[in-house]
């Protein structure tokens, strides 16, 4: 029969399959992207401030120069001179390396999914701090790993937590394999780990043989002066580094890097061609050019002024329009607000009467493994203009105030 819902492979999955999950944001993407609705839910560069002309200019040359080679198969590991790129890039932030120990993949997504394959099995365990990106999750998930949660204020990560839950795992006669985190303008907290607190965890970590995947999309988005260094600027062993062009040029590029040791590296490397093959020269190409003949720091900054405006908007409206009661972070760079609503109130709730009202977020429980968050929700400034974001706040404000007057009501009834 067409159209049914009834699925005749059920019995034929891997078990891995049932650990796979719809995430919080693709749900709200189709409601989320009509014209009417305000949005603040989405994590997307805004691309439209590229230098269209520059690049369609520089997309012809490649053609006509390259064309050929470009449009076919490429080594595994990616071209030579982009990676050679990317370290100098990378240069910029004080992570040192070779272009050797890169491995390039279909954006920084496609490295967690192949560094997942590489360590995690069933009911491995996995520390992320709390909330942590939802994409990390899905792949987690998918893995049938078992995400733990770490605490975190305006701070970043809180050492004695990371301590804290090594020691329950060692009296449960468990490790984890490692620390997945995201320390620099997080997402979706936008809180960035201190300079004092990147020592300690590092320190941690080596006490106890802990990996750490450092994942860095935001630190060259930095609206205050430069973010502190990377993990992997301090330490070269223990700590493996997730690389993306998304946030600095292009995320439909989907071009991502790993920076691995060796032995990671190569294990990679089969992981890569297992799945894709190869990666694409095109796409490759188009990076190279970017970062050798076009002023691609002067576009980041471009980027950087831009959301830093929209930040402020978004702040200035929060304050403006919301209660006292609720909070946010200030980020010091990348993309994201993170909100706490007044007591008993719940982001996921209260998620349907925002869409009414025209405006959308990401309801806190995207981004936990374990159900937390439903005070929370993420807010993303980055695609929307001042004016919009101030207009979407003042609707938001109004669904808050809404379910404040409904939890009001409620509790006195009960009292």
């Amino acid at each position: 029969m067409s159209g049914t819902t009834l699925d005749d492979y059920t019995g034929r999955y891997a078990s891995r399959v049932h650990g796979m999950a719809q995430s919080e944001i693709r749900a709200l993407f189709s409601v989320a992207s009509r014209p009417e609705v305000v949005s603040l839910a989405g994590g997307n560069p805004y691309t439209a401030a590229l230098p269209m002309d520059e690049l369609g200019e520089m997309f012809t040359r490649l053609l006509q120069q390259d064309g050929a080679a470009a449009l076919g198969y490429c080594p595994g590991q990616g071209s030579t001179a982009l990676r050679e790129a990317l370290c100098g890039v990378m240069d910029l932030s004080g992570v040192r390396a070779s272009a050797d120990d890169l491995v390039l993949t279909n954006g920084a997504q496609q490295g967690l999914d192949l560094l997942a394959r590489t360590f995690l099995d069933p009911g491995d365990i996995v520390l992320a701090e709390g909330p942590t990106y939802v994409g990390a999750l899905g792949v987690f998930q998918a893995a049938q790993a078992d995400v733990r949660h770490l605490p975190m204020d305006d701070d970043g990560l809180i050492p004695a937590g990371l301590e804290e839950s090594l020691a329950g795992l060692k009296k449960e006669g468990r490790q984890a394999k490692f620390l997945y985190t995201v320390p620099t303008y997080q997402n979706p907290a936008g809180v960035t780990l201190s300079e004092e607190r990147r020592e300690e965890i590092l320190a941690i970590a080596e006490r106890h043989g802990l990996l750490i995947i450092e994942d860095d999309p935001y630190s060259m988005i930095s609206f205050e002066g430069a973010p502190p260094a990377p993990l992997r600027a301090r330490v070269e062993r223990g700590v493996i580094y997730l690389g993306t062009v998304s946030k600095i040029f292009a995320a439909g590029l989907r071009l991502g890097w790993v920076l691995a040791p060796p032995a990671v590296r190569d294990k990679l490397l089969l992981a890569v061609e297992a799945a894709i093959l190869c990666p694409s020269a095109l796409i490759q190409e188009a990076a190279l050019r970017f970062f050798t003949e076009m002023e691609w720091r002067q576009q980041v900054k471009v980027f950087a002024t831009l959301y830093r405006d929209r930040r402020d908007a978004l702040l200035a409206a929060l304050t403006d329009y919301m209660p006292g009661s609720m909070s946010w972070t200030k980020p010091g760079g990348g993309l994201f607000v993170w909100a706490t609503l007044p007591d008993g109130l719940d982001s996921k709730a209260m998620l349907p009467r925002a869409l009414q009202e025209r405006v959308a977020y990401v309801p806190g429980t995207g981004f936990y493994a374990d159900g937390n968050g439903r005070s929370q929700m993420r807010l993303n400034f980055s695609t929307q203009s001042s004016e919009s974001i101030r207009e979407g706040v003042r609707r938001l404000a109004g669904v808050v105030a809404g379910d404040i007057e409904l939890r009001d009501t409620f509790a006195g009834g009960s009292a």
